[in-house]
């Protein structure tokens, strides 16, 4: 069970997610960093260890060793959408796409305003040949984060190649 600082950042990201949908938000960057960092607060030290020694090994490109620690968490923590969405990032780039998508989807049945896991499915479909279904993920996305230049890139990319025009 979560306890009080965490249902307090789920409180708190919630205002965040509000405010980046302004449209006239010069900051947005800042907001969605903020956001993030809500994302990453667990409740617990313990969990936030292995999110944060987790995350140190998808950035050293020591997948397995990423995968091992975020499955502790995903263990410990099994309400922690943050656990799953970082463990699927590990899988992505491992090349791992089944166990990829299936930590998307139950980051996205604990948290369905992850516009980085929105964003992630997207790619992995994209990857994978499913134009349609990958633009739908992106402006799923896009619609959280209006303001990503990538989340937009990508559905213009995606657009133009559903509908038979050449890139």
């Amino acid at each position: 069970m979560w306890s009080g600082p965490a249902l307090a950042a789920d409180d708190r990201a919630a205002e965040l997610l509000q405010e980046l949908q302004r449209p006239d938000l010069p900051n947005w960057k800042n907001v969605e960093n903020a956001i993030w960092s809500e994302w990453s607060r667990s409740g617990s030290p313990s969990a936030d260890l292995l999110l944060k020694r987790g995350r140190d090994a998808v950035e050293e490109s020591d997948f397995d060793t990423a995968i091992a620690h975020l499955t502790a968490l995903t263990d410990h923590a099994p309400d922690f959408a943050e656990g799953f969405n970082v463990r699927a990032l590990a899988f992505f780039r491992s090349g791992r796409y089944g166990p990829a998508m299936a930590d998307l989807e139950r980051t996205l049945a604990l948290n369905p305003s992850h516009f980085g896991a929105l964003s992630g499915l997207g790619a992995i479909l994209e990857e994978v040949g499913r134009y349609d279904d990958a633009l739908r993920a992106f402006e799923a996305a896009r619609a959280i984060h209006p303001h990503d230049p990538d989340l937009e890139d990508a559905v213009t990319r995606l657009e133009r190649l559903t509908s038979g025009q050449t890139l």
